[in-house]
């Protein structure tokens, strides 16, 4: 679908619903983009102290693998 056909559609059908049915929807999208309104943004500068700091504690062998992380998954799954 296109996007002004989507938008279109939101526009016509939004009003229809009552004041908490738009509260729902809107609470979808922001768990949907995984918005929290108590979330404060990064700066880059901080998103790349972060990024270093976590490359650091891999190669200094704090990481998991990925292949352990799978055979921990599956004894999680084994669980339920």
């Amino acid at each position: 679908m296109k996007a002004i056909t989507i938008e279109k559609e939101l526009s016509t059908y939004l009003p229809l619903l009552s004041k908490e049915q738009q509260n729902l929807i809107l609470e979808m999208i922001k768990s949907i983009l995984h918005i929290d309104g108590k979330e404060k943004r990064i700066t880059i500068e901080q998103y790349n102290i972060e990024i270093e700091a976590a490359m650091k504690e891999i190669k200094s062998g704090k990481g998991v693998s990925h292949a352990d992380v799978v055979k921990q998954s599956k004894k999680w799954l084994k669980r339920k």
